[in-house]
């Protein structure tokens, strides 16, 4: 797999979990993987380096983890070959999401408040999400050189135009609206109303459709009003 390849894989995947509310830019997300995996679909599909931790059981995870070896930096120092246990999970998308909600914790905060993709990569650098004291910049440069940030820009075209359809469809309901309500009370239903609103029944008189004024009348008629 190349490595636009794995770009073209996960962008529909973040692009999607973005849309659907989670706090991780697409294109930290998309570098974090190509940092984290160097590019390759592991078996596991943890593409984000996401330990075993607590162990704690989601949604998203069922407790099955794998056993590699990584490196990780203590008090300035290299290690090599620390074996580390890692959460496997049947799809890519499911440790997206299990990772969307590690990021729910209040430890980072910063990650989830970070008002661009740089923001973001140093906030997960400062939250510890990893050793390394080059992560920020690593992802920052990931996101630059693949320019990933397109990504990002397609989610906020995606819903600018998802605005759009939702003022038409308004307008589309306030239009009907407009066409099935009547400004005036018709003086044939004006008794009716005053019945009912004498009685409480009804708190705005005017602006009910003619079905309503309709029904309100009968009703009085036979006494019920």
């Amino acid at each position: 797999m190349t490595r636009q390849q794995f770009i073209e894989l996960l962008v529909p995947i973040a692009v999607k979990l973005r849309l659907n509310g989670s706090s991780i830019y697409p294109s930290v997300r998309i570098a974090q993987a190509i940092l984290e995996t160097g590019g390759n679909v592991n078996a596991w599909n943890n593409l984000v380096g996401y330990k075993v931790g607590s162990g704690k059981l989601t949604p998203y995870w069922n407790g099955d983890w794998v056993s590699r070896t990584t490196w990780e930096v203590v008090n300035g120092a290299r290690y090599d070959k620390v074996p580390g246990d890692f959460r496997a999970y049947p799809t890519i998308e499911a440790g997206f999401r299990d990772q969307d909600l590690l990021f729910q914790s209040s430890r980072y905060s910063s990650v989830r408040q970070a008002a661009d993709p740089d923001s973001q990569a140093a906030a997960l650098q400062s939250s510890g999400y990893a050793t390394d004291p080059a992560y920020a910049t690593k992802l920052s440069r990931m996101i630059q050189i693949y320019q990933l940030k397109r990504y990002d820009e397609e989610v906020i075209h995606m819903l600018e135009e998802l605005q759009k359809q939702v003022e038409a469809l308004q307008k589309q309901v306030s239009a009907l609206e407009r066409m099935t309500s009547l400004d005036t009370i018709p003086q044939w239903a004006q008794a009716a109303v005053d019945a009912a609103a004498s009685a409480g029944l009804i708190d705005t008189p005017s602006g009910g459709s003619h079905d309503f004024y309709r029904l309100l009348t009968v009703l009085h008629r036979k006494g019920i009003v």
